[in-house]
């Protein structure tokens, strides 16, 4: 197993995600996929959406990770590290690929 990045953290200590894009509501937009924050919690729509504010979120704020917001998915991303992480025989805490 490859070791976690520093910004990884198994105690999540948010609310669980959304089922919207609050930007893209206040906006009129779309998304296709929701992501959360792993830091603040705030839901935003994934880099396939047209305002990809999940990424934008941490351009602005530098939080470094989501994870999937979506039913039945459990991944998460760390963007200075580039890395994912998959859960591992269905733990939350995940590996890293």
């Amino acid at each position: 197993m490859t070791p976690f990045c520093a910004h990884f953290d198994p105690d999540l200590r948010i609310a669980p995600p959304l089922r919207v894009c609050s930007a893209c509501v206040e906006t009129g937009g779309t998304w296709v996929h929701l992501r959360q924050c792993l830091t603040c919690g705030r839901t935003g729509c994934c880099d396939l959406s047209p305002n990809r504010h999940a990424t934008a979120h941490f351009h602005e704020t530098g939080h470094p990770m989501i994870r999937t917001a979506e039913p039945g998915e459990k991944w998460r991303w760390c963007y200075p590290d580039d890395r994912l992480y998959e859960p591992d025989s269905g733990a939350d805490e995940g590996v890293a690929m």
